[in-house]
């Protein structure tokens, strides 16, 4: 298999070498880094790689950021509301060369409220393991507002600004293994 090719066909994100992660403004000042700690993902290749697709879940749950008290104040209704929204999912509805970039656009749902998103993606190329499976990496960044997904609390600060910025910038390292037919 040539490194810029994908072989049609199902393939699954390997977890143990991928990551979700974000980062969103803390205090005007800093960013809060963090990732979600379990998730899953389908990409299907087709003949015409501009017809791929792919589908993707995150379990809400699972967010760290290294701080439990942090992590579970996001968990509560005031952030991801977890008990009644306990899953992100992405679904794609394109695949676009736009100049240099490639752009995966698709609905994603946060918290009951599904948005379309574009992602920037980056295909790292592909390879076969030294155990015989084919493996593909891909890099995808994106911002969001986390106020159009209904995670709208508003904590301002006395000298002003807030405790916790709107934008959300999305970092997704995948690696996907290809499935027996």
């Amino acid at each position: 298999m040539s490194e810029q090719t994908l072989t049609p066909g199902i393939w699954k994100i390997d977890p143990a070498h991928s990551e979700v992660g974000f980062s969103v403004r803390h205090m005007m000042i800093s960013k809060v880094r963090g990732r979600f700690e379990t998730f899953d993902a389908t990409l299907t290749v087709t003949e015409d790689p501009a017809q791929s697709s792919v589908s993707a879940t995150i379990d809400a749950s699972s967010i760290n950021t290294n701080q439990q008290q942090r992590d579970d104040h996001i968990r509560s209704a005031d952030f991801f509301d977890v008990a009644k929204h306990p899953e992100f999912s992405f679904v794609s509805t394109g695949l676009a060369q736009k100049g240099e970039d490639i752009v995966l656009s698709g609905d994603l749902t946060i918290k009951g409220n599904t948005r379309p998103v574009e992602l920037a993606l980056e295909f790292n190329g592909a390879t076969v393991d030294p155990w015989g499976q084919d493996r593909a990496g891909f890099h995808a960044t994106t911002e969001i507002s986390r106020k159009e997904f209904g995670v709208d609390i508003e904590m301002p600060m006395d000298g002003g600004g807030v405790v916790v910025g709107d934008k959300i910038s999305i970092v997704i390292e995948a690696e996907f293994t290809r499935q027996a037919d």
